[in-house]
């Protein structure tokens, strides 16, 4: 009876191990692109100011593209989130269909972000980052909150000229 439980236990965890690895095999290496979109819940702004189109801040759709490798596979499970200045990712913890971690920022724009992608399969996966903190506006540090949602989609195994973007 011990021998078959011991049996048992050793064979699910061998199918959970075999189920992780595949997913994380089925992500692809290569050209990805991307596309965002940011939602101000608390902007920094004053009213009525107009953000240049094409700001990093303004809440039209942004694509651009990633090159990803396989070490941001392993350590994210596919295009890492898009970071900018002083961000680090920290706390990361990845699943066989997505992944979870904190964003903590300093510099012009300080707070933390709550990190979510889900991968339903190899080739597209979807991000939600949540941003509460400060942003230097001139000599003072406005409240800042926003959302991020992007959408990443598999374009194929060569990057081209776009480079990978380094990995924390």
């Amino acid at each position: 009876m011990r021998k078959t439980r011991v049996c048992l236990t050793l064979s699910c965890c061998l199918f959970a191990l075999a189920s992780s690895a595949c997913s994380q095999s089925s992500k692809k290496p290569g050209l990805w692109e991307v596309t965002s979109t940011m939602t101000f819940q608390q902007s920094p702004f004053p009213a009525g100011v107009q953000l240049p189109a094409g700001s990093p801040f303004g809440s039209a759709p942004k694509t651009t593209q990633v090159c990803v490798t396989q070490a941001m596979i392993d350590k994210y499970g596919g295009p890492p989130p898009q970071t900018t200045g002083s961000c680090q990712m920290s706390n990361i913890a990845l699943t066989p269909s997505g992944m979870t971690g904190t964003l903590s920022c300093s510099g012009t724009m300080a707070g933390t972000a709550t990190v979510s992608s889900t991968w339903p399969d190899g080739v597209s996966s979807e991000t939600n980052v949540h941003f509460t903190g400060t942003m230097k506006m001139g000599p003072q540090a406005a409240p800042v909150e926003w959302t991020m949602k992007a959408i990443s989609a598999y374009r194929g195994p060569a990057c081209g000229g776009v480079k990978p973007p380094q990995v924390q």
